[in-house]
């Protein structure tokens, strides 16, 4: 059975060069389940990367300057090479994601995301994967380095590559499915922009 997000917001935030697929397959399965999303960004526009070459361009939701993590019950940070090395080096992206992590809510991570994760001076002890060249980099930073397509300590989602993506969007929604009947579910928040978002503005749109 189909869970029922209904109510959940999610931001996904990501910068130039995030791995393309790794945001619109997230989007379809939450969406598909009922959940709102919303795509925080530095600049309004940002350009995706589709496997070898760069992929489309895509509007941003809400600039990452003016998002409040409050707004949100859940955090995704795409893969792509380059994306997560923009936003480790940017002091705001940082601050955003400490903030869901020091909260507890869940923050979800795949491919070369977990970089951003390391910056956050908060994975020491923690267990999750990546793609298999951020290991060193993961074990450096206090982290236990586990090779499976999906790995979750307590609110952190992690996982390694593309063809991970079923497993890790089920492990994602799964998840949410347990703040649905939470007490605290979203029910005092302000709306945000992304409650009528029709469409992620790329010439991929989220495929059936």
């Amino acid at each position: 059975m189909q869970k029922n997000l209904r109510g959940i917001k999610v931001a996904l935030l990501v910068d130039n060069g995030f791995e393309q697929v790794e945001l619109t397959e997230p989007v379809k399965a939450l969406r598909e389940a009922n959940a709102l999303v919303e795509i925080i960004a530095p600049e309004k526009k940002i350009k995706g990367w589709d496997l070898k070459n760069w992929g489309d361009e895509i509007t941003a939701d809400t600039l990452l300057d003016e998002a409040n993590p409050e707004n949100y019950d859940a955090l995704i940070l795409p893969g792509g090479v380059m994306n997560p090395d923009f936003l480790r080096m940017k002091n705001n992206a940082i601050e955003f994601v400490k903030t869901f992590l020091t909260a507890q809510k869940p923050v979800a991570s795949i491919c070369h995301g977990p970089w951003t994760l390391i910056e956050t001076g908060l994975i020491k002890g923690r267990k999750l994967t990546s793609y298999p060249s951020l290991k060193t980099d993961l074990i450096n930073a206090g982290a236990t380095w586990i090779d499976e397509p999906v790995v979750t300590d307590k609110n952190l989602i992690t996982s390694r590559r593309p063809s991970d993506l079923p497993a890790f969007n089920d492990r994602i929604i799964s998840t949410l499915a347990a703040l649905v009947s939470s007490p605290n579910n979203a029910s005092n928040r302000p709306p945000i922009k992304g409650e009528k978002m029709d469409e992620i503005k790329s010439k991929d749109k989220v495929k059936k």
